[in-house]
């Protein structure tokens, strides 16, 4: 629970032990990495509840137990947060990216948190591959989003143009839109949007709204945080072992080890990315991974094209060209495989009736 202090025009009071704990951060317009990190502490026993203030008054900044993403001050020892300063350069352990407020907290709190949203112990090997992995998945992009770094050196993209623009469906984005000093709703008895003006004029306690909708910022951010860990926890985590014994045993399904097979459906790609890093250049990459549609007796199996990289949409070798687009009994004919059931046009991923003629187009596709 988090309750926000409304701030007074009486004096400060001398700096106390408060129980639940003052969290400050600042008024004005809000970002990503604080509203993150603001929920990432309201996720601690410590934290939770305490209550936030949000003031760029030095004086009541004093106050309180910790400070986040304003102050000029980053000292852990005394709960001062902020990545403001001219000679701030912190960065998470092998990374360059500076750190945001975001970073910072999750720095100090991350592996704690991990720990106590998953019941892993806190020195454990897993909780340290949760940090590492949330940080590079998830927190990295807040920092570098506050700190104005491009994913890509400027010099690298001076020549190129986008297709689409996709700045407007970002997370940072979606925080910066609640700025604004309106709000939309829907109801079940009414299909059309309906806008609330929450302007001064008509709300005679301005800070309150914008407090209002940093909390609905930081709930979007925290909840994110929450889906991306529970992912990594229990389902990503435990595939690492599932992936590792595939991995080891491809030969069996091909001479040079290009073909991978899964018994279950499992979140395969970064893991086998990752194996392939510490194989030995000389090692033939896996092209294509088979795995059974679900877990249900009888799944229809599927043939997928590894990707070039974990994000691309280009695979490594796409399956046949004169497969694509086939199907059924026309695509049976063509490959020489019974049990065929598809070819996507793109040529990225396939289907069989079962798990022998996965293999067999597996097998055939990747010599031609």
């Amino acid at each position: 629970m988090l309750r926000i202090l409304r701030m007074t025009t009486s004096p400060a009071p001398k700096r106390v032990k408060t129980s639940p704990p003052l969290i400050g951060t600042h008024n004005g317009h809000f970002h990503a990495d604080e509203a993150l990190a603001i929920y990432l502490l309201r996720l601690l026993p410590s934290y939770n509840p305490s209550t936030l203030l949000r003031t760029r008054d030095p004086s009541l900044l004093a106050n309180c137990h910790t400070v986040v993403d304003v102050g000029g001050e980053y000292d852990a020892a005394q709960n001062r947060y902020d990545h403001h300063q001219r000679t701030f350069d912190t960065t998470f352990p092998n990374k360059s990216t500076k750190l945001s407020s975001a970073g910072l907290v999750y720095l100090h709190f991350g592996k704690a948190i991990i720990a106590q949203r998953t019941g892993l112990h806190p020195e454990s090997e897993d909780v340290e591959i949760l940090w590492r992995k949330l940080y590079n998945e998830f927190i990295e992009a807040i920092d570098a989003n506050d700190n104005g770094i491009s994913v890509y050196p400027p010099s690298e993209t001076a020549n190129l143009s986008k297709r689409f623009n996709d700045s407007g469906i970002t997370l940072s984005s979606l925080v910066g839109d609640l700025n604004n000093d309106f709000s939309i709703s829907a109801t079940p008895e009414s299909t059309d949007h309906e806008t609330t003006d929450t302007s001064s004029a008509s709300n005679p306690d301005p800070q309150a709204a914008e407090d209002t909708r940093f909390l609905a910022a930081s709930n979007l951010m925290g909840t994110s945080f929450l889906r991306k860990l529970n992912g990594y926890h229990t389902s990503w985590l435990p595939a690492r072992s599932t992936v590792l014994a595939a991995y080891e045993k491809r030969h069996e399904n091909d001479p040079k080890g290009r073909i991978l097979l899964f018994r279950e459906p499992t979140p395969w790609k970064d893991h086998l990315y990752t194996f392939e890093s510490s194989s030995s250049p000389s090692t033939s990459k896996v092209l294509y991974v088979l795995y059974p549609e679900s877990g249900t007796p009888g799944a229809k199996w599927r043939i997928q094209a590894v990707p070039v990289s974990k994000d691309s949409f280009e695979s490594r070798k796409p399956l046949p060209e004169a497969w694509r687009g086939l199907r059924d009994e026309e695509l049976s004919a063509k490959s020489g495989v019974d049990g065929c059931v598809f070819v996507h046009a793109s040529g990225f991923i396939g289907g069989n009736g079962s798990e022998e003629g996965a293999r067999e187009m597996a097998r055939k596709a990747v010599e031609m």
